[in-house]
């Protein structure tokens, strides 16, 4: 049986045109959504600009998330540490991590929108040094019980201890991954976790059998360790009972996902712009290599083994948020997920399956529990008349007991 769990990672997308403080609220109704469900984890981003990624802190969002769910753990996805002072980074996750009450997963990247990096006057030269630095800074403010300084061009520690610790004794970090090896790196150096963001795309898909031996080597070299149940992958989907209705739910947001923001704004024009939303859905779900699932809980079942397979293993399935259905229909493919993919994938059905075949292929106590009653039913003169007129075998309540029945489902074939 496979372990692995289940997440979503809401950056977010959300097009332009929604009333901004009722979508925040449906971003949180979203959270306790998937806490009912069962999902293991929870991620939001930091973004300052292009409109559609709102959420500008993820430690306030998820601090509200917290009040509102049980046991779904909270992942900064990413807080862009080059933005912020490492000394009041760790503050704010170590106040986090005590109102959640030990459910926060530390997630860092460098800053993923360059126009964020110009706004706040910040070279994207520096953005992945700075990254790396500030992590080892709040490893150390977590860890130590010694006071330190630390001297940098960006930034200044002078005695510097925090007066709280984190309430998890070793709280998990994360950095976000695309397709360079420099966020698999940086984990391997931090004995981090790993957020791939890349595998939504064909590029960053195709890199995954290849990104993993990144971090190992990364990590043999600072006498560091990593674990493939960290490394979490990150997918897109909408579900449905068919795949039409699939398509029908998701076609046209699908399509302005693609051609406004993904190609339209984040990548100033180049890629492919759709004409049709159909042919969106057949180009980025049912095309060869397609990264994307429009479909039923078995396709994504079958893309989650075929990407276990390409990569070697890893330990988490992370669903990208997005607004491809409307609400309704968003949060009826989680809740398809939850019943059907997750129990598939994780094989928590194989002895329910392996129970029934039992029953069908063993039927020796079934037929002496009828034997029993018949033989009790001989001895009472009512009962035998009452018996004689029953319509046939198949109308009896002794039926499921009978010798043919139990032929024919020795018979039938396991599903």
């Amino acid at each position: 049986m496979t372990d692995l769990k289940f997440g979503a990672f809401l950056a977010p997308h959300h097009p332009i045109g929604e009333n901004p403080t009722l979508q925040l609220q449906s971003d949180l109704e979203f959270v306790t959504h998937l806490d009912r469900l069962g999902f293991d984890e929870f991620w939001c981003g930091e973004h300052h600009s292009t409109g559609w990624e709102v959420i500008a802190s993820p430690e306030i969002f998820l601090a509200a998330a917290a009040e509102r769910t049980q046991r779904i753990m909270l992942g900064t996805g990413v807080v862009s540490l080059p933005y912020h002072h490492p000394f009041m980074v760790a503050q704010r996750m170590v106040q986090l991590d005590h109102q959640s009450r030990g459910r926060v997963i530390f997630g860092s990247g460098p800053g993923a929108l360059p126009s964020d990096a110009h706004t706040l006057g910040v070279d994207p030269m520096l953005l992945r040094d700075r990254q790396d630095e500030a992590m080892g800074v709040i490893r150390r403010l977590f860890e130590s019980d010694e006071r330190f300084t630390h001297e940098s061009e960006w930034f200044k520690l002078i005695d510097a201890k925090l007066q709280l610790k984190p309430l998890q004794k070793k709280m998990e970090f994360a950095v976000a991954s695309i397709i360079s090896p420099s966020g698999m790196t940086l984990a391997g150096k931090h004995e981090a976790g790993i957020l791939s963001i890349g595998s939504t795309s064909k590029a960053g898909l195709q890199a995954l059998p290849t990104q993993w031996s990144f971090a190992e080597e990364s990590a043999a070299k600072h006498g560091k360790t990593v674990d493939r149940k960290n490394w979490r992958i990150v997918l897109s989907w909408h579900i449905a009972e068919t795949r039409e209705q699939a398509r029908i739910e998701a076609r046209d947001g699908l399509l302005h996902h693609n051609n406004a923001y993904t190609v339209g704004t984040l990548a100033a024009g180049e890629g492919a712009i759709y004409d049709t939303p159909d042919q969106a859905v057949d180009e980025m779900a049912f095309s060869d290599g397609a990264v994307n699932v429009i479909g039923t809980p078995d396709d994504l079942v079958n893309k989650i083994k075929d990407i276990t397979e390409l990569s070697g293993g890893f330990g988490t399935v992370i669903g990208f948020v997005h607004d491809w259905a409307n609400r309704e229909n968003t949060n009826r493919s989680w809740d398809l997920v939850a019943r059907y993919v997750i129990p598939a994938v994780n094989g928590l059905l194989d002895d329910y399956k392996e129970s029934n075949e039992y029953v069908i292929q063993n039927r020796d106590t079934w037929n002496r529990a009828g034997q029993a009653i018949m033989s009790k039913i001989q001895e009472n003169e009512r009962a035998v008349a009452a018996m004689k007129e029953q319509a046939g075998p198949s109308q009896s309540a002794l039926a499921p007991h009978s010798g043919e029945a139990t032929k024919k489902a020795a018979k039938r074939k396991p599903s």
